[in-house]
């Protein structure tokens, strides 16, 4: 009952959440692979609002060329503060921790810039929370956490005191930590000549997602041990 309701809460905010367009309902079940199980903890970044199809988002093509088995859960909008009132106690973190993974990535802190002028503090403790919590319940799993993604060419303060907590939460557990992605697509963000975004002007596009994990694939090279 309790998978249940968790997989309703996701289904329910999947559409039209803060600053997010309509995006593919999120698959709550792994994939089928003969890999690791492998979660992700995220928002429309990483549940692929903006592609063709779910299957090049850069969290399923990275885990289809590793033979991962993908629980993504993610969701539109989402923050560490950002609509977890929306969750109860079946919020992503528990339904990450539920499908025993073997990795998660964690990708979280875009949103959390839309409400930073009145929630900075909550946003700062939630961080470490969530990321604390992620590592008492998976002891032995690897948590790898991304750097916020963003969006446009603006980057308000906010978005580098947000990064600078999501490293320091990171540090804490001793994750491993992919630093840049809140650059990686600069120069083509909506209303540049080469452009990588969707008709919203918010995501990224298939060709934004495959440049994604382009990144993610040398990022994770980068780590030691390789993934």
């Amino acid at each position: 009952m309790r998978r249940l309701r968790s997989l309703a809460s996701v289904v329910a905010l999947a559409l039209g959440l803060t600053a997010c367009s309509a995006a593919p309902v999120p698959d709550v079940s792994p994939t089928p692979a003969s890999g690791p199980v492998v979660a992700f903890y995220g928002d429309s970044y990483t549940l692929g609002t903006g592609a063709s199809d779910p299957s090049l988002r850069w969290s399923t093509v990275i885990s289809a060329e590793r033979g991962w088995s993908e629980f993504n859960p993610s969701v539109n909008g989402l923050g560490f503060v950002n609509h977890r009132s929306d969750f109860g106690e079946d919020d992503l973190p528990e339904l990450v921790i539920d499908s025993q993974p073997d990795i998660v990535f964690v990708t979280m802190g875009l949103n959390d810039n839309f409400s930073y002028d009145r929630s900075a503090d909550l946003i700062r403790e939630t961080i470490t929370a969530d990321l604390t919590r992620i590592r008492d319940a998976l002891p032995e799993a690897r948590i790898i956490v991304v750097e916020p993604f963003w969006y446009t060419d603006t980057r308000p303060e906010s978005l580098e005191t947000i990064i600078g907590w999501v490293e320091a939460a990171a540090a804490e557990i001793d994750a491993d930590w992919i630093p840049g992605a809140s650059h990686w697509l600069d120069g083509h963000y909506a209303g540049s000549d080469d452009s990588w975004m969707a008709s919203d002007g918010q995501h990224p596009n298939d060709d934004g997602y495959a440049h994604m994990a382009e990144e993610m694939d040398a990022a994770l090279e980068m780590l030691d041990p390789q993934l």
